[in-house]
C-alpha cells in the first residue's frame, strides 16, 4: 500500500511552521492514542503513520530530504523513521508534545503555563478543655495561640510596596525546569521559584520577603451545645497564613470534656447513681436528684425496689449537637446496708427477721429449694 503524504497525514501544508506541525501532530496523537482507542486497529495505524511523518517532519534536516525526494529519501534504511514511540522524533519536545494526552488522564502531564500554587498555609491544632455543664450549656471562649499572618506592609506578595514579583530567571516564568536524559526530556519544578515562577527581588523589609509574619493571634470561637468529648471542631482559614498568596491554613479545636463528679456520660445520655436505705427501698419513697441544668427533679420509688434498678428521665440529658431535642438522664438507685447499727435498730431488724422467716421469703425458699437439690446430686 502506498505511503501517504506526511503532509496530508497532520493535516498541514508544506509552509507549516515547526509550531504548527507540532500543533497538529498533537491533536492527533491524543485523538489516536493507543490508551484511548483499545484494540482499535485503525485508530493504532493513524496514531504510528502521524508519529512516523512528525518524526521526519519535525527534523529540519530530514524535512528538506523529504521535500526534495518524498518518501524514497528513506527508503533502504536511509534513515526511515518508525511511528510511535519507538521511532525518533529528531528536535521534538517529547513532555511537550504528549501534555495534553497526559493531562487528559489525569496522568504526569501539565497545561501550558501551569504554575505551582501550593502555597497553602498550615492548619494548626487547638487543645480546648471544658466542663460537662459547659457542654450541655455551650459557650463563646476566646483563645490566644501563636500563627503566622499575612504581612499588612506587603500584602503577602513578599515585596517592597511600589514593587511586583519579578520573572524567575531560571525557569522563565514557567515554574519548571527541563533537562535532557537520552532520549527523554525530563521536567521538573524549578528549585529557584520552587513553581510559583517568580523571584522576589526586592524584599519587603518586614517580613524579609516571605510574605507573613509570626504574631500572637486572638479569637472568639463558639462551642455548641451537646460538644463530646474527642470533638474536632474545623475552623476555615484560621490557621497559618499562606505563602506568595496562597490560602491560610485551617484551625482545629479537639474538644477535652473534663469527667464530672456526679454524672456520667454515654452519647447523648447520662447515668447518675443515688443510695437510698433498705427502708426506703423496702417502704417506697420519694427522691429528689440534680439535673446537669442546675435543676432538680423527684423521682417516686415504689415498695420493693431492688438494688440497681434504673429509673428513666425523659429529655433530661445532653443536647443533640447535630439536632434537636435532649438524651436521656437514667437513675440507678443503690440500696444502702448499714454498717453499724444500735441497740433499738438491731433488736428492730431481729424481729424482722424472725417475721421473715415465718413467712418464708419466697425467692429465698426457691434458691435453697435449688440448693439442697444441687447438694443431693
Amino acid at each position: 500500500m502506498a505511503k501517504r503524504d506526511f503532509y496530508d497525514v497532520l493535516g498541514v501544508s508544506k509552509s507549516a511552521s515547526p509550531e504548527e506541525l507540532k500543533s497538529a501532530y498533537r491533536k492527533l496523537a491524543v485523538k489516536h492514542h493507543p490508551d484511548k482507542n483499545p484494540g482499535n486497529k485503525a485508530s493504532e495505524e493513524k496514531f504510528k503513520e502521524a508519529g512516523e511523518a512528525y518524526g521526519i517532519l519535525s527534523d529540519s534536516e530530514k524535512k528538506q530530504n523529504y521535500d526534495n525526494f518524498g518518501h524514497a529519501a528513506f527508503e533502504g534504511g536511509g534513515g526511515r523513521q518508525g511511528g510511535g514511540f519507538s521511532g525518533g522524533f529528531g528536535g521534538a519536545d517529547f513532555s511537550d508534545i504528549f501534555e495534553d494526552f497526559f493531562g487528559d488522564f489525569g496522568g504526569g502531564g501539565r497545561s501550558r503555563g501551569r504554575r505551582n500554587t501550593n502555597n497553602r498555609g498550615s492548619d494548626l491544632r487547638y487543645d480546648l478543655s471544658i466542663t460537662l455543664e459547659e457542654a450541655y450549656e455551650g459557650k463563646k471562649q476566646d483563645i490566644k495561640f501563636s500563627t503566622t499572618e499575612k504581612c499588612i506592609t506587603c500584602k503577602g506578595n513578599g515585596t517592597k510596596p511600589g514593587h511586583s514579583p519579578d520573572r524567575c530567571t531560571v525557569c522563565g516564568g514557567n515554574g519548571k525546569v527541563r533537562s535532557n536524559q537520552g532520549f527523554f526530556t525530563v521536567q521538573q519544578t524549578c528549585p529557584q521559584c520552587q513553581g510559583s515562577g517568580e523571584e522576589i527581588t526586592n524584599p519587603c523589609v518586614d517580613c524579609n520577603g516571605q510574605g507573613n509574619k509570626q504574631a500572637s493571634k486572638k479569637i472568639s470561637v463558639t462551642i455548641p451545645k451537646g460538644v463530646d468529648d474527642g470533638t474536632r471542631i474545623r475552623l476555615a482559614g484560621k490557621g497559618e497564613a499562606g505563602t506568595k498568596g496562597g490560602a491560610s491554613g485551617d484551625l482545629y479545636l479537639f474538644i477535652n470534656v473534663y469527667s464530672h463528679d456526679l454524672f456520667k456520660r454515654s452519647d447523648e445520655n447520662l447515668f447518675f447513681e443515688f443510695p437510698i436505705s433498705i427502708a426506703d427501698a423496702a417502704l417506697g419513697t420519694t427522691i429528689e436528684i440534680p439535673t446537669i441544668d442546675g435543676g432538680k427533679a423527684k423521682i417516686k420509688i415504689p415498695d420493693g425496689t431492688q438494688n440497681g434498678k434504673q429509673f428513666r428521665l425523659k429529655g433530661k440529658g445532653m443536647p443533640y449537637m447535630r439536632g434537636s431535642g435532649n438524651g436521656d438522664l437514667y437513675v440507678q438507685v443503690n440500696t444502702e446496708v448499714p454498717i453499724s447499727l444500735n441497740k433499738e435498730q438491731k433488736e428492730l431488724l431481729e424481729k424482722f427477721r424472725e417475721i421473715e422467716n415465718e413467712r418464708s421469703n419466697p425467692s429465698i425458699k426457691k434458691f435453697f429449694q435449688k440448693a439442697k437439690s444441687f447438694w443431693k446430686n
